[in-house]
């Protein structure tokens, strides 16, 4: 499944988190250091396994752990419309 930045999102680096913006509908995003690392590497187009393995490889977290929170993570950007899969 391929992972994908959508729409106009603005984003701001601010300390280790991440605030977003969509200047079409007005949302705001506030991503905490790991949801931060996610938007930064789906920034290119990425494949949800190659997505966990660089994450287990940064972070501490076990492979099932981290399918079931990226997976979690992905719905809530797609339900926000600023990412498509």
């Amino acid at each position: 499944m391929l992972i994908a930045r959508k729409g106009d999102w603005l984003s701001a680096l601010i300390g280790d988190e991440v605030v977003m913006m969509s200047a079409s509908s007005g949302q705001y995003i506030g991503l905490n250091a790991v949801g931060a690392r996610i938007w930064e590497l789906i920034e290119q187009p990425s494949e949800l396994d190659d997505l966990c393995a660089r994450l287990e490889a940064e972070f501490d977290v076990c492979p099932p752990d981290c399918a079931r929170e990226v997976e979690g993570f992905l719905a809530d950007l797609e339900q926000s419309g600023a990412i498509t899969r």
